[in-house]
């Protein structure tokens, strides 16, 4: 793939969590705007609030990737790992556009040995 096409793949996404995040963020608040539920009704309604937080945190974090893979690209530096500056393998590029490591980093900080970033 060319760096314009991992571009679209990382812009289309943006636009993806940005559109998802303003949906869970309206879901949540019409939760609130009826105040004649049911004392059940207000439990469940909680239990939905919470899934929809987590969720749009969890949103909120890959935006965030995405946006810093884009600036990689605009400074020259996508499709290098921040911590070592190697090749990102074309396949998990493909697969994760927004990835900040080469597999050998990100397996180490799935297992929860950070690699600092040093690029």
């Amino acid at each position: 793939m060319e760096i314009n096409e991992y571009k679209d793949l990382l812009l289309a996404k943006e636009k993806e969590l940005s559109t998802a995040m303003e949906y869970d963020g309206t879901g949540a608040r019409g939760l609130d705007a009826d105040a004649a539920h049911e004392t059940v009704d207000h439990s469940v309604d909680d239990d939905i609030k919470g899934v929809l937080f987590t969720e749009g945190n969890l949103q909120w974090k890959v935006l965030e990737q995405v946006r810093e893979a884009l600036g990689r690209i605009e400074h020259g530096t996508y499709g290098r790992c921040v911590v070592d500056g190697g090749l990102i393998e074309k396949k998990r590029l493909k697969a994760i556009p927004w990835t900040r490591y080469c597999l050998k980093h990100e397996q180490q900080e799935e297992v929860g040995d950070p690699p600092p970033p040093t690029l």
